[in-house]
């Protein structure tokens, strides 16, 4: 989206952590079993072999024959399946989310994306830098990658951007973003969850009156403006408590007029007190 930096304010709240785990051939059945707070970014550099997945419902199967890149936002079992004598080449990384399941990604993504490096042309240069530090041995090569990774993943997410009808990415943050009215407007809370948002300042943002903006928001988005407003104040909110913050030192930077204002939103969207939460989470 030109003149909109729509992902830096997600990641700067709450960031991805990419590490590398395997580099070279795989062969015969090897799983990926689903880990609470944890998702995978495979690039798959040659050979052959069947993906199978659960997601609902019967298990799912893909035949790849070409490089792919497979991503896997959230925790989900997946298998590699190869012939008796097939292999394939593989660079994976496991990814950690700052607020696990409530990482705006997270909840917004399909489950899974699997796309062939010739459509994704735009990080071709980035593949072949992570290859390339993939095969060298030289002092600093696994902080590089792990890097490196994350170059991909944020170029990919700028990808798919641009792609969330081609891809049928479900209502929520991501089509949100993708659109160029409602992304200013979206960018703008995710940068200062503190301002004085109403519904017609929101729109302003979006160069819409009230009602166009509240239809097309809740179209995209899936949720009313001020609903999605509440869950974006509350989940840094918990990123705030788990840093150390006090719960009046949250609410006033998320905006609330008092602690025991924000203390009832808190509950209202969790169940939980932000103390009770916050001893859960501590567990």
């Amino acid at each position: 989206m030109p003149g909109t930096d729509c992902i830096s304010p997600l990641l700067q709240h709450f960031r991805i952590r990419t590490r590398l785990f395997h580099a070279g051939p795989l062969c015969g059945k090897v799983p990926f079993a689903a880990e609470p707070g944890r998702g995978f970014l495979h690039v798959m550099r040659g050979g052959e072999l069947a993906v199978s997945y659960q997601l609902g419902g019967p298990r799912k199967w893909v035949h790849l024959d070409q490089p792919t890149l497979l991503f896997y936002p959230r925790p989900m079992d997946h298998s590699f399946h190869h012939e008796a004598t097939g292999e394939s080449d593989f660079v994976c990384a496991s990814l950690e989310f700052d607020g696990g399941i409530n990482h705006p990604l997270v909840r917004t993504l399909p489950p899974v994306v699997m796309v062939p490096l010739t459509e994704v042309e735009p990080l071709g240069p980035a593949i072949e830098m992570l290859f390339a530090e993939v095969d060298n041995d030289e002092s600093g090569n696994g902080i590089l990658v792990d890097r490196l990774f994350e170059v991909v993943l944020i170029q990919f997410c700028r990808w798919m951007l641009n792609r969330t009808e081609e891809l049928s990415v479900p209502p929520g943050l991501f089509r949100g973003l993708s659109d160029p009215r409602l992304a200013p407007c979206l960018v703008a809370i995710h940068e200062d969850p503190g301002a004085y948002w109403s519904v017609a300042t929101m729109a302003a943002k979006a160069g819409l009156s009230r009602a166009a903006f509240a239809a097309l928001f809740k179209e995209l988005v899936g949720q009313t403006p001020n609903d999605y407003l509440t869950a974006w104040r509350v989940t840094v909110a918990q990123e705030r408590l788990r840093a150390g913050d006090s719960v009046g030192r949250a609410a006033n930077a998320l905006g609330y007029s008092s602690a025991a204002a924000f203390s009832r939103t808190f509950s209202q969207r969790t169940g939980l007190s932000p103390r009770q939460w916050l001893l859960e989470a501590s567990r």
